[in-house]
């Protein structure tokens, strides 16, 4: 059995540890609330981007544009969005197994854009090889940065060097569950309108080369921006959720050792008094 000391010091070294991880439980709350109203808020926005162009493109008869061509590279692209610390139960780690996991991003095949330390980590133990790291944006997205990494992707795609552009995130659902997604977003995926359904054509003025040429990148900038805030937000919850966690763990800790403890003080006061017995009968 452990000495009184010994359980002493680690019932310390626990109500420590419980101390810092309930201060990351209320940071991760205040910036949970933060996060969450921006991406409840960008969530209908970006979901109504991709059914719009989905339903827009499915009433385009065949189109010949540079970013709806077929496949030109086996390569695909991927952003990967995770966080630069850990910390949060198993967040990072569905991101690397959605991935390594999936047929459609093989190792081989793919290059990944990392958002987020953990992650592109992860993959390269995986062998995935990392294009570009964007790390820093996770910490604070703004639409700019969505942008910018839209516009170097579409260069890659217009040039030929990667042929599908893929999108791995963890959609926001609530405080405690996170879906890991993996969204094609180009080319774009559409069901075309069957024939005699009775939709009329889509129309483009002043042609469907420059309209297409607009709203694409728009169209990838919303959907990057809408996920790095569902990531950031689900990011905060998974933290939250696990520093209450731990905080609940220490507590039940605490209370064993505290239990040891006070069966440890019992037994050598019992031994102090039985000694103390023997010496007076002794003497007598």
């Amino acid at each position: 059995m452990a000495s009184m000391r010994d359980i002493k010091r680690r019932r310390e070294s626990i109500q420590s540890t419980q101390q810092i991880t309930k201060a990351m439980k209320l940071v991760s709350t205040v910036k949970l609330q933060k996060s969450r109203v921006k991406a409840e808020a960008s969530k209908p926005y970006s979901d109504l981007m991709y059914a719009t162009i989905g339903s827009m493109l499915s009433r385009s008869g065949t189109l010949d544009h540079k970013y709806l061509r077929p496949a030109a590279s086996g390569k695909k692209a991927v952003i990967a969005i995770t966080s630069n610390r850990g910390l949060a139960g198993g967040y990072n780690n569905s991101i690397v197994k959605l991935l390594a996991g999936s047929e459609k991003t093989p190792a081989e095949d793919t290059y990944v854009y990392a958002i987020g330390r953990k992650g592109r980590d992860g993959l390269v133990r995986k062998g995935y090889e990392i294009r570009q790291d964007y790390s820093d944006v996770i910490n604070d997205p703004i639409y700019q940065d969505a942008s910018d990494l839209t516009v170097e992707l579409l260069d890659e795609f217009s040039k030929g060097k990667i042929g599908e552009i893929y999108l791995a995130y963890n959609s926001f659902k609530n405080t405690v569950v996170h879906i890991p997604k993996l969204v094609k977003l180009l080319p774009v995926e559409m069901d075309r309108e069957p024939k005699g359904s009775g939709s009329l054509l889509m129309n483009y003025e002043p042609n469907e080369d420059e309209v297409l040429s607009a709203i694409i990148p728009k169209y990838m900038s919303s959907l990057i921006y809408g996920a790095l805030l569902e990531a950031a937000a689900s990011e905060n919850g998974a933290r939250m959720t696990a520093m209450d966690s731990a905080t609940s763990n220490a507590e039940e800790m605490i209370e064993d050792l505290s239990l040891q403890y006070n069966r440890a003080r019992q037994d050598s006061i019992t031994q102090e008094l039985t000694e103390i017995i023997a010496g007076a009968n002794a003497i007598s």
